[in-house]
């Protein structure tokens, strides 16, 4: 673990903080992961985080995860407007209100841990935790501040709630959303989204490449998660391979084992150019290594990237929270974005070819960068007094 400074924390001994999210895509736990070790680096914190869907029966988790999953993998038309068409809703109308008595139903296990361990703090990583917490503070439970940080650079009305401490916002035009949506601005913190306090120290890029097996002086590329829109990573890593320029590319092809050994195959036939990638608990050091990188624009990856202050270009981002998360990154001049794989080829050609354009992006992905989110969420919920009502 890299010495990350303790200074500018309130000393409280003992304070008790609860993260909760939602294992429906990997963004949210990620988020509540980076707080959670932001925590082991603080002198009286202590941080517990619960994943909501353990404590639901199974036919509600799978339910709730595997229909989100379902509609983002395959059937992202379907769920770009179940995304707009929730974000205006009125919270108050019929459909609404027996979601969330349904959700409700079926949390009561939640409700009854959260009282168990009876936090100083909650900080919520999803909407759906919120959205229980807020109607749970109508019946002075659970008895502290609750906090709302924002995974995306967007802002969509379910994360919206009455009875919260404070929302931590990925960007200003974030915050700015908020206020319009009625959030008291005194309750609004500009931090970032947070991600592992490895990202804010001082990687090398040489050491970084050679742990890899990679040479620190060429150009390298890495391309991360599906190939959505694009075809399987082998494919996409087969045509980038075809370009007739000098450099290395790495494939994170996380846990998905038929991609890995067909991109092993592939790296066969390209000796020194191509390193396929497993899960990696590291990302930062693979990273770290990388000068451009072509991925999905989930609202997490593109928080580290820009920590790290690396160009991006994104692919076929799904409507929703991914074309909006696209399109801030695409306004700031830090991302390009292919929707096919000649759109892909052309993409990665012209900045290879245009290294001022590389270098501009980099710039501007270096000023966006906040890699002391998770610190800077922590120290302002350890600055609040642990009293409810206080908060609200």
């Amino acid at each position: 673990m890299p010495d990350v400074p303790h200074s500018g924390y309130p000393a409280v001994p003992g304070k008790r903080i609860l993260v909760l999210s939602v294992s429906a895509g990997a963004g949210h736990l990620r988020a509540a992961q980076a707080i959670e070790a932001q925590a082991a680096l603080v002198a009286g914190a202590e941080v517990i985080h619960l994943d909501v869907m353990r404590y639901v029966p199974a036919g509600f988790r799978t339910l709730y995860t595997g229909f989100y999953l379902t509609l983002v993998n395959r059937l992202p038309t379907l769920w770009g407007c179940l995304y707009q068409s929730t974000n205006k809703a009125q919270p108050d109308g019929a459909l609404q209100t027996v979601r969330r008595a349904f959700e409700r139903l079926n949390t009561r296990a939640l409700l009854r841990e959260i009282d168990a361990l009876a936090p100083d703090a909650i900080i919520c990583t999803h909407f759906l935790p919120a959205e229980l917490l807020s109607h749970a503070a109508e019946k002075r439970r659970p008895g502290c501040p609750v906090w709302v940080q924002v995974t995306d650079f967007d802002l969509h009305r379910m994360w919206v709630q009455p009875h919260i401490a404070g929302y931590f916002a990925a960007s200003e035009e974030v915050a700015f959303r908020m206020r319009a949506r009625g959030i008291p601005p005194h309750t609004i913190h500009v931090t970032g989204i947070p991600i592992m306090p490895t990202f804010g120290a001082m990687l090398q890029r040489d050491i970084c490449a050679k742990e890899m097996g990679l040479d620190p002086r060429r150009m390298t590329l890495v391309l991360i998660g599906g190939g959505a829109g694009l075809g399987g990573l082998d494919t996409v890593a087969a045509a980038l391979l075809e370009i007739d320029e000098d450099f290395q590319l790495i494939v994170m092809a996380g846990r998905n084992a038929v991609a890995l050994n067909a991109l092993r195959r592939l790296a066969a036939q390209h000796p020194g150019r191509l390193l396929p990638q497993g899960y990696n608990h590291r990302i930062e050091r693979v990273l770290a290594c990388a000068d451009l990188v072509i991925t999905k624009p989930g609202g997490l990856t593109c928080a580290e990237c820009l920590a790290l202050g690396l160009p991006m270009i994104v692919n076929n981002p799904i409507r929703g929270q991914e074309e909006r998360n696209a399109d801030f990154l695409l306004e700031q001049g830090v991302a390009l974005k292919a929707c096919d794989p000649v759109t892909l080829e052309y993409r990665v050609r012209y900045l290879l070819r245009h290294p001022d354009k590389l270098s501009d992006m980099r710039r501007r992905a270096r000023a966006l960068g906040r890699p002391d989110a998770a610190r800077d969420v922590l120290k302002a919920v350890m600055a609040t007094e642990s009293v409810y009502d206080n908060a609200v």
